[in-house]
């Protein structure tokens, strides 16, 4: 299989199922918009690689769970909505990353104001990917109107939380104290 094709040269694209959109329709900033964010998680984990900490590799199990979930929400994102979603976000989805932000928050010193995001490549990465999640998820808010999963908007905004709460949660991993 070639990987161009050249489908896309007059600025459009096509979304699952074939219908052709202009590269900047909102849906296309969406689901390209989460893509952009599973990219910046997959750097952040890449900085992890020599460093060691007990429970290391359920951290990166988590992780990659939420990869793949992004990657479904990018689908169902470009899925038209007079079209059947292969994949929906569930209401589990969000409960996933809730209990997950428990378990690491419950290991941190409480927030008592503001913190840069900034201390271990790999946490100053999670934290950008944050913000292009919250983008994503202006981006949704947007569509919503359109007939686009409500869910996929509250996934987007735990998401960023699952995100902040990593980022301090790699950074006590890895002894970035004065970055919590």
């Amino acid at each position: 299989m070639r990987i161009y094709t050249r489908s896309g040269d007059k600025g459009t694209t096509s979304l699952i199922y074939g219908r052709r959109v202009p590269k900047n329709d909102m849906r296309v900033e969406a689901y390209g918009t989460c893509d952009e964010a599973n990219s910046m998680i997959g750097l952040a984990l890449s900085y992890l690689d020599g460093v060691d900490w007990n429970g290391k590799d359920v951290f990166l199990e988590k992780m990659h769970r939420v990869q793949t979930i992004i990657f479904h929400v990018g689908a169902e994102l470009a899925t038209p909505v007079d079209r059947e979603v292969t994949w929906k976000l569930k209401k589990t989805h969000i409960e996933e990353l809730e209990k997950q932000i428990d378990e690491w928050d419950a290991t941190l010193d409480p927030l008592k104001n503001f913190i840069l995001p900034s201390g271990h490549q790999a946490s100053s990465a999670l934290h950008l990917a944050r913000t292009v999640v919250r983008r994503a998820e202006r981006l949704v808010v947007g569509l919503v109107d359109e007939g686009v999963n409500e869910m996929v908007v509250s996934y987007l905004n735990r998401l960023s939380d699952f995100l902040f709460v990593a980022a301090r949660y790699v950074n006590k991993q890895v002894g970035e104290r004065k970055y919590l």
